[in-house]
């Protein structure tokens, strides 16, 4: 059985999504240290609240992380988790993200109300394994006040109209992210944790 390492730094709820994806067919820990992640098959960087936080808090482990990714290991960033992934955010222009993804994380538009929390759909520009079985009437829980644009335009495969259309799932060779909670999103949120299981045990 696959293992997966569900990162806890700080800034995130582990509880349901580590019950999620056990629920999906894989054992499961939640992990802050740095050595204990060269254990896993595919890494779980969830997130909520503030990017300078997360970036700070994760600041500990960001070389191993790094590492573990570059030589291939899968990474799922969900909400915060997606954000880091990209070089940074306006919501703390002095602060760094991993920079797995080029671009930045910006505001939502103000003639809508902030966050954008509730029930939205996807529109899917590149299908990828991860999306498989998703169609365009499925729903995602979805709580953020900021969104990612991403520097290459191929990397997004989905888009979400919330003011203005942003990047709701992006995907580059090993490394996937999604705005959205999977954990909170009912079958269309199990489907796509299904999926990311599916990509770890190709």
């Amino acid at each position: 059985m696959p293992k997966v390492a569900v990162i806890d730094y700080g800034v995130g709820n582990l509880f349901s999504i580590k019950c999620s994806f056990e629920r999906a067919g894989l054992n499961v820990d939640v992990y802050s240290e740095a050595k204990r992640l060269r254990d896993a098959d595919a890494l779980i960087l969830p997130g909520v609240g503030n990017f300078k936080a997360g970036a700070k808090n994760i600041e500990k482990i960001k070389a191993d992380l790094m590492d573990l990714i570059n030589e291939g290991t899968p990474i799922l960033g969900i909400c915060l988790g997606m954000q880091l992934l990209f070089e940074g955010s306006d919501e703390s222009p002095d602060v760094k993200g991993l920079g797995l993804l080029e671009g930045r994380v910006i505001r939502l538009p103000k003639n809508v109300k902030i966050p954008h929390m509730g029930w939205n759909t996807l529109k899917i520009i590149r299908p990828i394994i991860l999306l498989d079985g998703i169609n365009e009437k499925d729903y995602f829980y979805f709580v953020h006040s900021y969104y990612a644009i991403p520097k290459r335009e191929h990397v997004i495969t989905a888009e979400t109209e919330y003011g203005i259309r942003f990047a709701s799932v992006v995907a580059q060779n090993n490394i996937f992210g999604v705005q959205f909670h999977p954990e909170k999103s009912g079958k269309p949120g199990e489907q796509i944790i299904g999926n990311f299981v599916k990509l770890i045990k190709r």
